[in-house]
């Protein structure tokens, strides 16, 4: 028998989702205000109500958007954050349909998936100066190529692990049918097993896009112009007069509106993807 929430349970359960909804969505409030409000506005007392206690301006929109550094750290970004998504779960994929349907000898799968782990545990300020050496004997030092690289590999433990889990959840008896039919080992897996895991494989990519484009150390130890991405930009809205705070709002903004528009669009894949195999009926 289901047990009925008293009604101090429910006031108390419904201030903390009003305050965990509040810390999550003043981040935005407090960029976008800032990004309409004039110099003299920002700095002063009570001026968070646009029209009441300010009169918002587009004047930093447009001047912001008018920057070419600024259109293309966005195009950076963008070619970073789906390159470096796309490559990941590429990979992941194969290696995760390893992981699920074969048996690996000395090393073990349990060991392999252990290392996949830990690769992403690695603080990524261990590997800044190696990578800097290889990139620039390589000759990719600010190249967008070079950060694509460096950004699946340390996104590709999220497809091994969340998809070699969904593959294991799926009866293997749907793929030796197919070979019994007269399919190969490659073709079960694209005919039948990549159709039946697309959800989590949409939510993969969501994630890795995600974490490629928020990435930051990276970019800024291994770009100096052409290749900039929007995290750069962001920290490089300090003046010597101080932090621009206009600008600030209208970068964060920039910088966020992207993966939340893909998020949105993919949610349905997003939500079916984290929760395949969760029910089992």
């Amino acid at each position: 028998m289901r047990r009925r929430t008293s009604p101090v349970q429910a006031i108390l359960i419904g201030g903390v989702m009003v305050v965990a909804l509040l810390w999550v969505l003043f981040p935005f409030y407090w960029a976008f205000v800032n990004s309409i409000k004039k110099p003299a506005d920002t700095f002063r007392s009570g001026a968070w109500v646009p029209f009441l206690q300010f009169q918002p301006t587009l004047e930093h929109w447009v001047s912001e958007l008018a920057i070419l550094e600024i259109r293309q750290a966005l195009i950076n970004s963008t070619i970073i954050a789906l390159g470096a998504a796309t490559l990941a779960v590429l990979l992941g994929t194969l290696a995760a349909y390893a992981l699920a349907r074969f048996r690996f000898g000395k090393s073990g799968n349990a060991n392999l998936t252990t290392w996949f782990i830990s690769q992403r545990i690695l603080p990524p300020v261990v590997v800044v100066i190696p990578f800097f050496l290889i990139m620039r004997q390589l000759q990719l030092l600010d190249n967008v190529f070079s950060l694509v690289l460096l950004n699946a590999t340390f996104t590709l433990p999220f497809p091994v692990i969340i998809l070699s889990q969904m593959i294991r959840e799926l009866p293997q008896e749907l793929e030796e049918a197919a070979l019994v039919d007269g399919a190969n080992v490659s073709q079960a897996f694209t005919r039948v097993v990549l159709p039946l895991i697309l959800p989590g494989l949409v939510a993969t990519w969501i994630i890795c896009m995600a974490f490629s484009w928020n990435e930051f150390l990276f970019a800024l130890s291994l770009t100096t112009n052409r290749a900039i991405p929007m995290p750069v930009i962001i920290a490089g809205a300090e003046h010597t007069r101080g932090v621009q705070f206009w600008f600030v709002g209208v970068r964060v903004l920039l910088t966020m509106l992207p993966p939340i528009v893909f998020a949105l669009l993919a949610q349905r894949y997003i939500i079916r993807g984290l929760t395949l195999g969760a029910v089992k009926g």
